[in-house]
C-alpha cells in the first residue's frame, strides 16, 4: 500500500469516512484521497511525495497561491503576539473597514469563523429583522450545513422542502422553499403566492457548489426587485465568489446590491474566517445592539484575521485580477480545444479565478442540467489527470480555482496532459 492508502486506512478507523469534510473522501469519483503533506505556489505534494499542479486551492482561499510569503509572515508575526484573546483587537477593525470599503452592500460587518456560521447567522438575522419565518434557497446551491439549509426540493412548485440530511427535523425544513436556479417564472409565481411570509432569499449569485453556473440576465435582477417589493431580505452568499471573481464580488460585477452578504475563503487567506454584513438598519438588530443573538469565542481570531488582511492586500495589486482571469481563460479555452480535437463531448467556462468543466454538449443553467452531464466521463478524466500530476476537484459538482501563482507554463503543462487524456478517452 502507498502511504496515502495507509493513512486513509488509519483515518477510517478514527474519523467518520476517514475525512473531516465529505467531498475529500473521493466518494463520487472512487479511489482513495491524497493526503497532502505540503503546498507552495500552484503546487501540492502528497504523503508519497507526488507533486500536483493544484486547481482546488483549498476550495478557493489560495487565490495568491499556497504558502504565499506575505501571508505566512503575517501569520507568524500575529502568532508571536498571542493566538487568541477573547477580546477586541485592532486587526478586527482593520479587516472590517477593508470589507466595508470594497463591497457595495456592506455598511457594517460581523466576523465569524466559517462560511456556515456566516450564512446561518445571516438567515437568523433576516428572520429577526422581518419577523417572518420562510426562506427561499435554490436547488443545487450550498450554503453550509445549518439545519434549515440542508433541504432539497419539495414534491412540486410552492411546496416546502424536505430534509436532505439525517438529523434535520421536518419542522425545520418546512420553513424552507427550494426553487430552481435560473427560473424567473417560478420565482415570480412563488412571490405572488407567498411573498408576504418570506423573510429572506439566499442565493449563490454565481453558483459554485453544483459546478460553476452563471445566472441568466433576468434572474438576479428579478430577485432584487421581488425582495424589495415584498420586504424580504436578499442574501448573496459570496463565501466562494467574494474577492474570487473580482475586487467587489459578484455584486460589483452585476451591479446588484443585496441586503446582506456572506463571506469566507479569500478573506481568511487560508485560515478559518467568515463574515456576514450588510445594511446598517439590519445589522443593528444583532446583539448587543439588538435582539438577534450571535456569538463566537474565536470570531475575529487575530492570527486568522492577519492572514486575511495580507490576502486582501495582495489582491489589490495593479493587474492582479487581469492576470488571474487571463490564466483561467487560457485553461478553459485550452481544455475545450483539446476535447474538440478528440471528439469528446465537453464544455467549460470561467469567471475571474473560477472555472467549471462539464462533460455535456452545452453549459448548464440549472441543477438538473448538471445532473444530466456524463459523470462517468468526468471520473475518467479526473483520475487520469490526477495520475498525470494535475489535481482537479474530486467531484463533477464542484467549481475549480486558478491562483495568481499559476504560470502560463503551468497551464500549458496541464493542457498537454489533458490532450493525452482526451486522446485516451476517445480511443
Amino acid at each position: 500500500m502507498s502511504r496515502n492508502e495507509t493513512l486513509f486506512s488509519r483515518a477510517q478507523a478514527v474519523i467518520p469516512g476517514g475525512v473531516n469534510s465529505p467531498v475529500r473522501a473521493f466518494g463520487s469519483v472512487g479511489g482513495f484521497p491524497r493526503f497532502i503533506a505540503r503546498a507552495e505556489g500552484a503546487r501540492m505534494w502528497d504523503a508519497d511525495g507526488a507533486a500536483y499542479i493544484d486547481y482546488v486551492g483549498s476550495w478557493g482561499p489560495a487565490i495568491a497561491g499556497h504558502a504565499h510569503p506575505a501571508i505566512v509572515e503575517a501569520v507568524r508575526e500575529a502568532a508571536l503576539k498571542g493566538l487568541s484573546f477573547g477580546a477586541p483587537t485592532e486587526v478586527e477593525v482593520e479587516i472590517a473597514e477593508q470589507l466595508c470599503a470594497h463591497l457595495p452592500s456592506l455598511d457594517m460587518v460581523r466576523l465569524v469563523s466559517s462560511g456556515t456560521e456566516a450564512t446561518m447567522s445571516a438567515i437568523r438575522l433576516a428572520r429577526g429583522y422581518t419577523g417572518r419565518d420562510t426562506i427561499i434557497k435554490f436547488e443545487g446551491c450550498y450554503h453550509g450545513h445549518a439545519d434549515c439549509l440542508l433541504v432539497k426540493a419539495g414534491s412540486g412548485l410552492l411546496t416546502f422542502g424536505n430534509p436532505s440530511s439525517g438529523g434535520v427535523p421536518e419542522d425545520f425544513a418546512k420553513h424552507t422553499l427550494v426553487l430552481d436556479y435560473n427560473n424567473p417564472e417560478q420565482l415570480e409565481e412563488t412571490f405572488r403566492a407567498k411573498g408576504d411570509s418570506i423573510a429572506a432569499v439566499i442565493v449563490e449569485p454565481f453558483a459554485g457548489n453544483m459546478n460553476l453556473i452563471r445566472p441568466s440576465d433576468r434572474f438576479l435582477h428579478l430577485l432584487r426587485q421581488l425582495c424589495t417589493a415584498h420586504g424580504a431580505v436578499l442574501i448573496f452568499d459570496e463565501v466562494m465568489t467574494g474577492f474570487r471573481v473580482g475586487p467587489r464580488g459578484v455584486q460589483g460585477v452585476v451591479g446588484i446590491t443585496p441586503d446582506l452578504t456572506t463571506l469566507g475563503k479569500v478573506i481568511g487567506g487560508g485560515m478559518p474566517v467568515g463574515a456576514f454584513g450588510g445594511r446598517r438598519d439590519i445589522m443593528e438588530k444583532i446583539a448587543p445592539l439588538g435582539s438577534v443573538y450571535q456569538a463566537g469565542t474565536l470570531s475575529g481570531s487575530p492570527v486568522a484575521v492577519a492572514a486575511g488582511l495580507a490576502s486582501l492586500k495582495l489582491i489589490q495589486a495593479p493587474g492582479f485580477y487581469e492576470g488571474l482571469e487571463a490564466r483561467t481563460t487560457q485553461l478553459v479555452d485550452g481544455l475545450q480545444a483539446a476535447a474538440k480535437r478528440h471528439g469528446i463531448t465537453f464544455c467549460a467556462q470561467s469567471f475571474g479565478g473560477m472555472f467549471g468543466v462539464y462533460f455535456a454538449d452545452a453549459l448548464p443553467q440549472s441543477f438538473a442540467d448538471v445532473m444530466a452531464s456524463d459523470r462517468n466521463r468526468f471520473n475518467q478524466f479526473f483520475h487520469a489527470m490526477l495520475d498525470a500530476g494535475h489535481y482537479f476537484a474530486p467531484s463533477a459538482f464542484e467549481a475549480g480555482f486558478v491562483s495568481a501563482a499559476h504560470t502560463a507554463a503551468d497551464i500549458d503543462a496541464t493542457l498537454a496532459a489533458a490532450d493525452r487524456v482526451f486522446a485516451g478517452m476517445a480511443a
